[in-house]
C-alpha cells in the first residue's frame, strides 16, 4: 500500500504552550476602596483651588490647613493627607517641618524656565489651532476683547482685562485640541498666570498684549501656521524678558 500523507496536528505537535498562547491575558482590576475614591477627590478639589490662587499678589506664604480642608471637603483628614502628598509630588506644596503645608512659589530663576516653557507649548497650541480647531471655536478667541475699545481701554479696567488675557492663553492650548498639552500646562499655568496678573498692569502692558493678542487671533482665524506659532511664542518670551528685568516686588 503506498504510504499516505501524513497530516500534522500541528497544535498538538506544538504541545499545550500553543493552546494557552491563543488567549489573551486577562485584564483583573480591583474595586476602589472608599478612602482612595476620596483621595482622588480630595486631590482634584484642592488642585482646582490652588491652580485659581493668585499666589504672586502677596509676599507671605499661603498655608494649607488639614483639618479645615476635611470638613469644607466632608471627608477625614486622610484623604486630605494623601491628596497633600501627591500634591508635593508635582510641585504644587511643599511641607515645611513644624510648621505645615504650603503653596510652593518658585524663584525667579524657575518662574522664567516655566514662562520659557510655556511659551513652547502654547506656541505649539497655536499651530495646531490652525490645523484643526473649528472657525467657530476660534471666533470665540475674539469675543474676549470684544469690550475693550476706545472707551474701555485694558489699563482703565485691568482686574476684567487679566481675566480675559489668562483665559486667552488658556484657550489657545484648549484649541490645540491636544489633552497631553492641556495637562502639561496645569503645573506652568499656576506660576505663570500669577505672573501675568501682576506685569499686566506695568509699563501700559496691557495696551500692547490686546495688540498681540489680536495679531495672533487674526494669524489663527487665517490659518496662517507660521505666523500664530511665531506671534505666540513671542509674545510669551517677551514676559520671560520683562520678569527678568524687572522682578523686583515680585520675588523679594
Amino acid at each position: 500500500m503506498p504510504n499516505q500523507p501524513r497530516q500534522v496536528d500541528l497544535e498538538k505537535q506544538a504541545g499545550p504552550r500553543a493552546s494557552r498562547a491563543k488567549t489573551p491575558p486577562e485584564l483583573v482590576v480591583g474595586r476602589f476602596a472608599p478612602e482612595q475614591t476620596f483621595k482622588t477627590r480630595a486631590y482634584e478639589a484642592l488642585k482646582s483651588a490652588i491652580l485659581e490662587m493668585d499666589i504672586y499678589s502677596s509676599s507671605e506664604p499661603t498655608w494649607i490647613d488639614e483639618r479645615q480642608l476635611s470638613e469644607q471637603l466632608g471627608v477625614s483628614r486622610t484623604p486630605v493627607r494623601e491628596a497633600i502628598v501627591m500634591l508635593e509630588h508635582e510641585g504644587l506644596v511643599k511641607s515645611v517641618a513644624r510648621k505645615g503645608v504650603m503653596v510652593l512659589k518658585k524663584t525667579r530663576r524657575e518662574v522664567i524656565d516655566m514662562i520659557h516653557a510655556w511659551a513652547a507649548l502654547e506656541s505649539m497650541a497655536a499651530r495646531l489651532a490652525t490645523l484643526h480647531a473649528s472657525d467657530e471655536a476660534i471666533a470665540d478667541l475674539r469675543k474676549l476683547f470684544q469690550s475693550f475699545n476706545e472707551g474701555h481701554k485694558p489699563a482703565d479696567h485691568l482686574s476684567e482685562y487679566s481675566t480675559a488675557n489668562i483665559q486667552f492663553h488658556q484657550s489657545i492650548v484648549k484649541l490645540s485640541g491636544s489633552q497631553v498639552l492641556v495637562d502639561m500646562t496645569d503645573q506652568v499655568l499656576l506660576h505663570v498666570r500669577g505672573i501675568r496678573r501682576i506685569t499686566i498692569g506695568r509699563d501700559d502692558r496691557a495696551s500692547r498684549s490686546i495688540i498681540d493678542h489680536l495679531a495672533i487671533i487674526d494669524a489663527i482665524e487665517q490659518r496662517d501656521t507660521e505666523r500664530a506659532v511665531k506671534l505666540s511664542r513671542d509674545h510669551t518670551l517677551n514676559l520671560a524678558e520683562y520678569v527678568e528685568a524687572n522682578s523686583q516686588g515680585i520675588f523679594e
